[in-house]
């Protein structure tokens, strides 16, 4: 065990060795009770002033060693630039990033709402301006971007390792697709077994934490082609397997201010849990876009347990929770999904099983399904529920392995809606979804879902605040009510107020959802179960209280009442850090149908 006492180091750690067994790990920790903080950048003084609020500075180009981010652009498959550069480099003033300009002129000029700064790089010397208002940078603290990552081995497969209790911030980390190497401020670059928990993780340009691809994988083609052809150059060589990869577990930690993803990753996220994390303030500068941003963004989440996280804050382009590919075997429980302006819960093109249980989501989108084979049971939905077909063909999996069957299009189909509660926001806006337009209303979309061979199912749903069921839905409870549904973030967490009405539900009867009642997904012909093949049953709710076999209630709750309801509560070393970086421009109060701005 490596204890690390109070203090700031500036210093990419890369460990040498991991662990022989899960009982056998290395393990890296704050002291109890202290502030360890890991920081990929340097502070830098000797600014001279330019003019106004704008000052200047040069280092040699040694003082970077061999990376130097601000001659590194973020690139790479399924990225967009926006037609201007993007550089993995960052400058701090007092602990927040500025934004970099498109050009010298920017900053000198002062234009924009939020401090710029712009770099140039020759030969011999990198030359930074920064906007620095009202301020001396050098009486303040002032940092650079230096280092690619904080926590992170150069060397793949170095398992068992626990990093645990640390604050680490700022990484100039590259864009991670799923056919290129993902890194992260933290990271275990292809290893197996680690346990990511209890840290604040803020400020990486890319990723916060990846558990994705690792450094010398086969180059391949940015597109679904190309994807595949990367699954199968793993499978072939025996490195993506349920023995060497995957089963991390990822807990309690506080991840912020990330362009792409609070935590991301293609295949290495294999029969991991991700549990009790705060994730927020994702892809909110919105310099630049792609299609791999979100909360979560998981690729071939074999076996995944998504459990319980709090998901909020992110720019138009981030979804909330995104399982993406080959999330078979997946479960989505008991999460806090809201204020995202793209979908706040997106799956595309699984063919599950995927559960889908006990989660408050609300958007503009709570839910946009683009898979097939999934169980949406006891949820709250606020906000449009929309489907989308796709032409494209993806792979599925034996039953808890890596291991390709066959593949197969994506046309929806062999979904199950059980127990729910759908609630429409007050937009009456349709929403832009790719090449779609989205009516906006909750679970419409009924003409993709006509399949007959692969029928969805839907039952003990209740609609309400105007939300209308899908046709198929024959036993729909309907009411005509707007119920006030709210959120609130308080000292101690966010609560959620409801107003429900006992008399809604009179008469209803709801029956337990467990694994018999699911059956199983009809393409890969595998069960609705845990990991290790034993049944599921959703007989606790959100909180973990028990559902009364006798009188199940939709929803995510047992009890189907007015009620207040803590749905998170933060880590007391987190409150600061929340009340610093997290300024929400609510008012600290979000109302399911205002939180959202429409992309």
């Amino acid at each position: 065990m490596v204890t690390v006492h109070e203090g700031v180091y500036r210093e990419r750690v890369s460990p040498a060795r991991g662990g022989d067994s899960d009982d056998l790990r290395i393990t890296y920790q704050a002291a109890p009770g202290e502030d360890v903080v890991i920081k990929g950048s340097e502070e830098i003084t000797g600014w001279k002033n330019l003019q106004g609020d704008v000052w200047t500075v040069t280092l040699d180009n040694a003082f970077f060693g061999d990376f130097n981010p601000y001659c590194d652009l973020i690139e790479g498959h399924w990225f967009e630039d926006n037609d201007r550069a993007n550089h993995t480099g960052a400058v701090y003033l007092n602990g927040d990033w500025l934004d970099e300009a498109v050009s010298r002129e920017d900053v000198l000029n002062g234009e924009g709402d939020h401090p710029f700064w712009f770099g140039e790089v020759d030969e011999t010397s990198t030359t930074l301006l920064a906007q620095f208002p009202g301020v001396d940078p050098n009486e303040e603290l002032v940092e650079i971007n230096v280092r690619q990552v904080v926590f992170y081995p150069e060397q793949m497969g170095l398992n068992y390792i626990t990093v645990r209790g640390f604050t680490m911030r700022h990484a100039a980390t590259p864009w991670a697709p799923p056919t290129q190497r993902q890194m992260g401020l933290v990271g275990p670059n292809w290893s197996k077994g680690w346990i990511i928990e209890d840290n604040i993780i803020s400020h990486s340009m890319c990723v916060g934490i990846s558990l994705g691809l690792g450094a010398t994988f086969k180059e391949v083609i940015g597109t679904g082609i190309g994807t595949i052809e990367l699954y199968h150059y793993l499978l072939d060589r025996e490195m993506w397997t349920k023995e060497k990869i995957g089963h991390h577990i990822v807990r309690n930690n506080r991840i912020s201010h990330c362009e792409q993803a609070g935590i991301a990753g293609n295949c290495g996220a294999v029969f991991s849990l991700v549990e009790g994390n705060e994730i927020s303030d994702i892809h909110v500068r919105m310099r630049f876009a792609g299609m791999e941003q979100g909360g979560i963004k998981l690729h071939a989440g074999i076996d995944v347990v998504v459990r319980g996280n709090c998901v909020y804050r992110t720019g138009h382009r981030a979804r909330g929770i995104w399982l993406d590919w080959m999330g078979q075997g997946a479960q989505i429980l008991d999460n806090l999904v809201y204020d995202t302006r793209a979908p706040a819960l997106y799956l595309e093109v699984n063919h599950g099983p995927i559960l889908v249980a006990n989660n408050i989501v609300i958007g503009q989108v709570a839910l946009c399904n683009r898979s097939k084979g999934t169980a949406y049971v006891h949820n709250l939905f606020v906000g449009k529920c929309v489907l989308g077909n796709t032409t494209r063909v993806t792979p599925y999996m034996a039953p808890h392995e890596t291991t390709i069957v066959g593949d197969y299009e994506n046309w929806n189909g062999d979904d199950q809606f059980y127990n729910n509660i759908f609630a429409e926001s007050n937009g009456s806006e349709s929403v832009a979804l790719g090449s779609e337009e989205v009516p906006a209303c909750a679970a419409r979309k009924a003409a993709t879902y006509d399949d007959p061979e692969m029928p969805t199912r839907m039952e003990g749903n209740l609609y309400i605040r105007g939300a209308m069921p899908n046709d198929l839905d024959s036993h729909a409870a309907v009411v005509d009510a707007r119920a006030p549904i709210e959120l609130s973030d308080e000292e101690d967490g966010i609560y959620l107020r409801s107003s429900l009405d006992p008399s809604w539900i009179q008469g209803q009867k709801r029956a337990v959802v467990n694994t018999a009642r699911l059956g199983h997904a009809r393409v890969t012909e595998m069960p609705f179960e845990y990991a290790d093949g034993s049944p599921v049953t959703v007989d606790s709710d959100y909180v973990g209280n028990a559902r009364d076999a006798s009188t199940v209630v939709p929803g995510p709750f047992a009890d189907f009442k007015e009620l207040k309801q803590c749905v998170w509560t933060r880590k007391q070393q987190w409150r600061a850090e929340t009340d610093r970086t997290c300024k929400s421009e609510h008012g600290g109060v979000a109302m399911f149908e205002a939180v959202v701005e429409p992309e």
